[in-house]
Order: C-alpha cells, then sequence, then structure tokens
C-alpha cells in the first residue's frame, strides 16, 4: 500500500515536473517567437544605436548647444576611467568576464525572488548584458506574468548582444546608455555635470559614485542625497576590495574623503548665443524632415547626433553679450530713475491688461472655468517666484499681477552682427535674458524710424536725383496724402539742405522731398532688393521709417551699401555633419545681386559717414573715441517708443535696437529715448572692447576704400547752407562788335543824362 502511494506521488511528481518542463518551453518559445513582443535580431542589435544629442559649434569650434531628448554623449572604451571599469564589475556583476550574458548560478535566486516573490524592483541576477539589454529595449507592460516575460527577454537579447559584441563593446555601450539621474544619460555626460571633466579623467572615489547611482539614479545622486550618496560610494569601494580591484589601505583612504562635487548642469542653451541656438532648432526640424538616411527615415535632431558648424564667432558673441549686460543695466537704472516718483501706468492701463490676458497663468485659469473676478483675485494674491534682475535672479514673494508690471517696466535689446564680405553671421543676442524673455528682438518687427531714411536716399541716387542738389527744410503739406505735414524731431527749420547733411542731421523734412521726388514704389522696390521682405505700406511716412521691420532685416540691407552694393543673403550655417562626420550640408558662399550700382554704395557710405563725423551719432566720436571709420544711422520712432543704431565698419555691420516689450512704455523726452542714447551705446561698447582683443586689434583702425575722383567731385558741395542758393545758367561770351556798339550807346545815354541835369 505504501509503496503504490509513494510510487503514485512519485509518478504524479515527474509528470508535473514534465508539465511545468514542456510549459516553460512553450512559454519560453512563445516569448522567442516574439508572441509577447518583437525580439529584436542579431542584425537589428548590430545597428543599434542610442539616442545622442545634436551639437551646435561656432566658427572657432566652442560647443554653444545641445538639442536632445535624452542628454548623452557617447564616448569609447579608450576614453572611460579604468576605474570606472572596475567599479562597475565589481558592484554590478562580479562574474562579468565569465559569463555568455546569463550567469547561470543567478538563476535561482532571481527565480526566487521574480517568479515566486514577484519582486520586479529587484536585478540581483541581472547582468550587465542583461542591464543593457533593458537600457535598449524598455520593458513593455503584459497583459499577465509581466516581470517574468521581461527578464526572458531580457535573457534572449543579452545573449544575442554578446554573440555580436565582445566583453569591452559590451562595457561601452552600457556606459553609453546608463540613465544618470533627469535628463542625463551615459558616464561621460554624467561625468560632465557632476565632477565637471571628461570619463577618461575620473578619479576612484569619483568613479565609485557614478557607479552607485546606477541602482537607483534619483535615491543615491549627490546633488541631490550627499550623505546617502557616500554611503553607496562607500560601499562601491568595498566592492572594489572584495573583488581584488583595490587594497585595503588605498580604499581606506578613499573613504575618508569627503564628498566633492564640481556641479555643471547646464540647460539646452546654457551657453553663449542661446536665442540663435533657438532659431537655429526651428530651421533645423523643418531640415532634417527633408533629409533621408540610409534607412529611408529622416535625421532626428534629437537623436541622430548631428554636428552644426556655424559662422558664429564666440569671441564676437561674447564681446556682444558683454555689451548688452553692461549698458542695459546702465539703461534700465536711468529709465527707472526716469520714471521715479511718477505712474508709468497712468496712462498705459490697457498695457497690464493685455499682458495679463496673454499670459500662461491666465489662460490656464480660463481653460480651468474660472470667473474675471476668480482669476482678479488670484492675479492680486503674492505667492513665491524667481524673477529676472541685473543683480542676478532672486526669489520673490509676490502677486502676478506686480510681477507683470515689472517685467513689462523692462526695457529690452536685440543685436545683429554680420561680416558684410561673406555675409556671415557673426553675433546674435536675441534679447536681455533667454530664461525669462522668450522673444527674439534680431526677428521681432518694430518701427524702423530713420534707419530706413538710407534706403530711401540710395533710391533718390538710382533714380539720377544729383546728391548735391539743395533741398529746403521748411514743412510742406501734401494736398495728395491728405494735408499731411511731416514735422521734424527737434522743430528747427530753415536754411537748404544736401542729401549728405539732410541724411546726417536726420531732417525729416528734406527726407520726405526726396521720397516724393523718387517716388514711393521705387523706393520700396529698391527694400525688396536689399532684402527686406516685411509689409511696407505705399504712404509717404515711410520716409520717416514708419514701416514695422526686423532687426534681421535691416542689417542686412546695410550690408548691401558696404558690399558695392550688392545684396547678401546672410549665411549662420556653414555645414552639417552625421555622426560618422560625412558631410550632409555644405555651405561656402553667400548668394548676392546687385541691388544698386557701386558708385551710389560708395556715395551711401560717404553720407552716412556724415551722421558719425558730425550728425547724429557723432558721440561715436567725442564720447566713445571710436578711431575706426564708421558710417551709420540712429533711428528714434514716435515717442521715443524705439531706439536704433546700425553702424557698418570695413569689418562689421552691426545693428543694435532698444525698446520695452509694448511700444507704449518708452521715455518721456527725446534726449533721454532717442537712438543715440539708448541703441548707441550698445554699439559703442561692443566696438570699443572687441577692437581692444588681440585678434580684433585691425578694427582699431580699418579704413573704407577711398572714394573716387569723379565720385569725390560729385559730393564737393556745403552739406547746408542758410541763404537761398540761386543756380544762374553760365554766361555767354560777347562778340567784340557787339561790346563797341554797347559801350558806344552807353556813352550816348550818359550825355543825354547830363544835358538833362543842366536843364
Amino acid at each position: 500500500m505504501q509503496i503504490t502511494l509513494l510510487r503514485f506521488i512519485l509518478k504524479s511528481f515527474v509528470i508535473i515536473a514534465l508539465v511545468l518542463l514542456l510549459s516553460f518551453f512553450i512559454f519560453y518559445f512563445c516569448i522567442y517567437s516574439g508572441f509577447f513582443g518583437k525580439i529584436p535580431s542579431e542584425n537589428e542589435l548590430k545597428s543599434k544605436q542610442n539616442s545622442i544629442a545634436s551639437e551646435l559649434y561656432t566658427a572657432d569650434s566652442v560647443l554653444i548647444g545641445r538639442y536632445y531628448i535624452q542628454d548623452r554623449k557617447n564616448v569609447r572604451f579608450e576614453e572611460i576611467s579604468k576605474h570606472v571599469i572596475s567599479a562597475l564589475v565589481a558592484t554590478e556583476d562580479a562574474r562579468f568576464y565569465k559569463h555568455n550574458g546569463v550567469d547561470v548560478r543567478s538563476l535561482a535566486r532571481v527565480f526566487f525572488k521574480t517568479f515566486l516573490a514577484g519582486d520586479e524592483q529587484s536585478g540581483g541576477g541581472s547582468t550587465l548584458s542583461q542591464q543593457l539589454a533593458k537600457n535598449l529595449y524598455p520593458r513593455q507592460r503584459q497583459p499577465f506574468l509581466s516581470t517574468p516575460i521581461n527578464k526572458i527577454k531580457e535573457m534572449i537579447i543579452a545573449q544575442r548582444i554578446e554573440s555580436i559584441y565582445s566583453k569591452k563593446e559590451v562595457l561601452e555601450l552600457y556606459l553609453n546608455t546608463v540613465p544618470m539621474g533627469g535628463n542625463i544619460y551615459g558616464i561621460e555626460r554624467a561625468s560632465e555635470v557632476y565632477f565637471g571633466k571628461a570619463a577618461m579623467g575620473l578619479k576612484i572615489e569619483e568613479a565609485a559614485v557614478l557607479v552607485g547611482m546606477l541602482k537607483a539614479n534619483t535615491t543615491y545622486n549627490p546633488a541631490y542625497y550627499p550623505t546617502r550618496s557616500l554611503e553607496r560610494r562607500n560601499f562601491v569601494i568595498d566592492q572594489m576590495v572584495k573583488y581584488n580591484y583595490l587594497d585595503n589601505s588605498s580604499a581606506d583612504s578613499i573613504k575618508n574623503l569627503p564628498l566633492k562635487l564640481n556641479l555643471k548642469r547646464r540647460t539646452v542653451y546654457a551657453g553663449i548665443a542661446p536665442y540663435f541656438s533657438e532659431q537655429l532648432r526651428l530651421e533645423l526640424v523643418k531640415w532634417c524632415q527633408s533629409q533621408i538616411k540610409a534607412d529611408g527615415e529622416p535625421y532626428n535632431l534629437y537623436t541622430d547626433g548631428l554636428k552644426i558648424y556655424t559662422t558664429i564667432d564666440s569671441r564676437i558673441q561674447r564681446e556682444a553679450e558683454k555689451a548688452v549686460k553692461s549698458q542695459m543695466s546702465r539703461l534700465q537704472y536711468l529709465f527707472n530713475q526716469h520714471w521715479k516718483g511718477r505712474n508709468l501706468w497712468r496712462n498705459n492701463g490697457s498695457v497690464i491688461q493685455t499682458a495679463m490676458q496673454q499670459s500662461l497663468r491666465y489662460k490656464r485659469l480660463k481653460e480651468a472655468g474660472k470667473s474675471s473676478q476668480e482669476i482678479r483675485e488670484i492675479f492680486n494674491t503674492p505667492v513665491k517666484m524667481t524673477v529676472f534682475t541685473w543683480a542676478g535672479n532672486k526669489k520673490r514673494t509676490t502677486s502676478p499681477l506686480d510681477s507683470i508690471k515689472y517685467y513689462q517696466s523692462l526695457l529690452n535689446t536685440g543685436l545683429l552682427s554680420i561680416e558684410p564680405g561673406t555675409g556671415y553671421i557673426r553675433a546674435w543676442v536675441g534679447g536681455i535674458n533667454h530664461q525669462f524673455f522668450k522673444y527674439d528682438h534680431v526677428l521681432s518687427r518694430r518701427q524702423a524710424g530713420s534707419t530706413f531714411k538710407p534706403v530711401v536716399y540710395a533710391a533718390a541716387l538710382e533714380k539720377g536725383i544729383n546728391p548735391c542738389r539743395y533741398f529746403p527744410n521748411v514743412r510742406i503739406s501734401y494736398p495728395q496724402f491728405e494735408n499731411w505735414s511731416p514735422q521734424n524731431s527737434d522743430n528747427q527749420y530753415g536754411g537748404k539742405y544736401t542729401m549728405r547733411g539732410a541724411l546726417s542731421h536726420s531732417v525729416n523734412t528734406v527726407s520726405t522731398q526726396i521720397l516724393i521726388r523718387t517716388g514711393i514704389k521705387p523706393a520700396i522696390a529698391l527694400a525688396r532688393r536689399m532684402g527686406i521682405e516685411s509689409d511696407i505700406p505705399e504712404v509717404p511716412s515711410i520716409a520717416l521709417g514708419t514701416a514695422a521691420l526686423s532687426l534681421f532685416e535691416m542689417v542686412k540691407a546695410y550690408t548691401t551699401f558696404s558690399n558695392s552694393g550688392k545684396a547678401i543673403e546672410p549665411i549662420y550655417i556653414t555645414s552639417i555633419t552625421d555622426q560618422k562626420n560625412m558631410i550632409l550640408l555644405q555651405r561656402n558662399h553667400a548668394v548676392s545681386h546687385q541691388a544698386i550700382s557701386p558708385q551710389n554704395a560708395a556715395i551711401m557710405i560717404d553720407f552716412l559717414k556724415g551722421a558719425v563725423d558730425e550728425g547724429s551719432a557723432v558721440r561715436l566720436r567725442t564720447k566713445y573715441g571710436l578711431s575706426m571709420e564708421i558710417a551709420g544711422k540712429t533711428g528714434t520712432t514716435q515717442n521715443q517708443a524705439d531706439g536704433w543704431f546700425i553702424g557698418i565698419t570695413p569689418d562689421l555691420v552691426t545693428g543694435v535696437w532698444v525698446g520695452a516689450e509694448n511700444p507704449a512704455v518708452h521715455f518721456r523726452t527725446l534726449e533721454a529715448g532717442q537712438g543715440a542714447s539708448t541703441a548707441l551705446p550698445v554699439w559703442a561698447h561692443f566696438m570699443l572692447n572687441l577692437s581692444k582683443k588681440d585678434d580684433f586689434a585691425g578694427y582699431r583702425s580699418s579704413r573704407f576704400d577711398a572714394l573716387p575722383r569723379d565720385l569725390q567731385a560729385r559730393l564737393d558741395c556745403p552739406p547746408f547752407v542758410r541763404e537761398e542758393v540761386k543756380e544762374e545758367p553760365p554766361k555767354k561770351k560777347e562778340s567784340f562788335f557787339k561790346r563797341i556798339l554797347k559801350k558806344g550807346l552807353n556813352l550816348f545815354k550818359k550825355k543825354k543824362k547830363n544835358e538833362s541835369n543842366d536843364i
């Protein structure tokens, strides 16, 4: 009886074991066959690549931006410190060099922890190859037995990985894929972020900190939890001793060292030229969509590790940003003093209301169904926030409404610098702080003021108007334009100006006369040829700069004058390469076309030099002491809402715009708010400091080409005269007989007169 029962139990056990074994093989076969999700083939694994950030470089090879979904930078095995490898193997997979991707000794432990206990967080049996498989192909939620299915899939993939790659290659792949806290991936970026160095330069204690993070990159993040990180670091050191990668005495010394970090956190555009980097991102995304890779898929800016080389010069860009920071902080102080004791919003209440309604906070509250009264109360309730100040970002408790008033009272700026001969953009500053002010003022459209006048004058020259023709400085009403009567900003009239004199002193009455004589349509047509694409209304007030144009357009147009009349399309990307340094895009030369004659371009440079040497921009000489030849034009719009200065040197064409986000916010007086007082100082400090650098010492004495003698003769006339200029026709030479006859007739008249007097 007992023997029969024993046989039954044994037979049942064997049957159950066979059923379980068969079930396992069926289960395994289903996973292997892709029933629970595709298993990558060896060919797919060979071509598998991490998502790699694309990088943006200046012309002098400085990294200024990275575009990514995962902030990652791949490195080769030889570029990783040996201490990282030792710490990794000792801590995560001591038998790494002895298995083929799956450590059989650990399977039993894995079985009990995961299959029976259902502990999804346990990973004690996972080899580095299995962890790599998990990093490359993140786990998917299954309808049942999710953990066992994912574990077996990782085992299959791990074995395939090790059949393709060497142990060094596996380690390289692994260390380039691991998440290292936040959006940081890979040992190289982790090393840069936490210790400010490349992975090759990591010390033992630093390597141990980073390897310690692999267990839980948030829990053991040294930036947030230094105590936990230190404990985990010391555990890794102990593991290195246990597996003979480190001796006890060295380990004891290292474990006594404090945790030292050199955090180098950076946002996508943490370096120079953030506005330029963002504008380029928008264009590059579109470009990538039109470029097809070998696999038939379009390039992805955020994952394909492209390298984009630009024309920006980091040295010029830094000086531009320094000039903006120093002068805009000074100008903001003057603006605040200018309005001190006065209510800036007394007549500008609509500015705040509009800004509030355009804010993201307001839109979200509206979407949530809040009433106007509720929204008003929320905007008047103080909350903690970080605000921009010129003394650094500050944490404050203030109401959202007050923060809007504060930001609306800040002046902003744009600066663009182009090398005229090549069309290369060398500096691009779109605002005072990209973190708080996203709007790019290189591209924003504002009234151009008197900076548009040179386009009108160039059109006049192209039509054949004599540059020495005199125009009266008087107010004129134009019946054909509803009796519009432009006036000068200083309300000074009288005398007559040549074109050079009128442009130098920005005389509105003369500029309007020149436009009327030239024709509005021809002036607009020239603006188009010079690269201005924005809408320009067909009205005479464009002579005074009422058209809303961008700084980009205006600086591009001014390069025409310094480029012998050729309008040039600016270049900001010279080449794009893929991960293997294959060239995908190459741009060596800018596209150009003749917009005005070389002679008229040279005359315009002479006109604009007058504005600097004796006109509205004379303080470049008198106050700032700039010695290089400069041709330029200031600009100021109605109510001093916008201040402009565009300056041309033989080496660079640079434009600066200054104003508030809303034109209703401005200086009250012309003296304080004109372009010569707001935009020109930024330009002056930029060029002054740039020319002091050894690399740009030649800028200090640069000269334009001398005017040919025939052009000098055409311009040989006073720029201004007080009395009326009479242009009498030359007298014809009389014949000999005619002179004798006239003399006799005069003597006869004189004799008759004397006889009459005697009577």
